[in-house]
């Protein structure tokens, strides 16, 4: 089990306990801080106490991180569309609809569950229930993912992520004319105060850099390519909503009335990054889905 230590500071006195613990991390959602507030997982000043305790500033807080529930993640036959294989890396282009990998509520079906059947080595530094999963996409974008087939690709993987040195392009249309043709979004993203299940921008969130750049006007909409510099929950769509040009079709971030897409215009085309083992540079990329490329015609006949 993980232990953690963290005084309130100024900014947080006030605050409930399970909302001031659950900012601590993007990955804690309220409910499952509650739930550990209740097993006395969570101690203030070392005392047990409720969720709704009101903190103080410096009040001490220790929290034990309980290990994760093994949800065994199963084989599954999948026609999967690889890009690129070795005997330390994968990259597979997911489709729009799949989710990465499994978690409550779904347990088969996924990317994992697939690439568990199609290669027997995949890195276990994420547990079982992420087999080889370095970084994610959101279960209604598709396009490019690197996988991890032992824990020495995983490692150089993630350090590279961190070193923001993976290039990583987005083709995405939104709402609204752009009217210049590049821009860099600069604005730390964290959990929404009033919906635990979205992300906005915050002041004290974590730090994520968006570029992006016009590749054509499409009447009330524009087509974009976006590059991240880094890669937190939802950057692109919440950093595209933030300069008031959300994603088309994006149920969460959208308009009320937006296009009906079953989920956000989001497509991760090209993936670069130093081979683990070579050192050497690779990219890949993946043409936009036919839905993708439908739209855009549909919009340019509109114009």
């Amino acid at each position: 089990m993980e232990r953690m230590v963290h005084t309130i500071l100024e900014n947080q006195k006030g605050d409930r306990i399970d909302k001031a613990v659950s900012t601590l991390n993007e990955e804690w959602s309220r409910t499952q801080v509650q739930q550990w507030i209740k097993d006395g997982n969570v101690l203030v000043n070392g005392k047990q106490v409720k969720s709704n305790y009101k903190c103080a500033e410096n009040d001490v807080i220790e929290i034990t991180i309980p290990e994760p529930e093994e949800l065994d993640a199963i084989p599954e036959e999948m026609d999967l569309d690889i890009y690129y294989e070795d005997g330390d890396v994968l990259v597979v282009n997911k489709p729009k609809g799949m989710v990465v990998h499994p978690a409550p509520g779904h347990l088969t079906g996924t990317l994992v569950n697939g690439l568990m059947h199609h290669c027997k080595d995949l890195s276990g530094i994420n547990g079982v229930l992420r087999p080889g999963i370095v970084h994610r996409i959101d279960k209604d974008t598709s396009g490019l993912l690197m996988v991890a087939k032992n824990d020495m690709a995983h490692e150089s993987l993630v350090n590279q992520l961190v070193e923001k040195s993976v290039t990583r392009k987005y083709k995405a249309i939104v709402h609204g004319n752009i009217p210049h043709d590049y821009g860099t979004v600069d604005a730390p993203l964290g959990r929404d105060p009033k919906d635990r299940q979205s992300m906005t921008v915050v002041d004290n969130g974590k730090h994520a850099v968006t570029h992006f750049q016009v590749i054509e006007r499409l009447g009330n909409f524009t087509f974009v390519e976006c590059q991240l510099e880094t890669g937190r929950t939802h950057q692109i769509r919440v950093h595209m909503k933030y300069i008031g040009y959300p994603l088309a079709g994006d149920p969460k971030y959208g308009p009320k009335k937006t296009l009906e897409l079953g989920g956000q215009a989001l497509h991760a085309g090209v993936l670069g990054f130093k081979h683990p083992r070579t050192g050497e540079y690779h990219e890949f990329e993946a043409p936009l889905p036919a839905y993708f490329d439908k739209l855009i015609e549909e919009l340019r006949h509109n114009h």
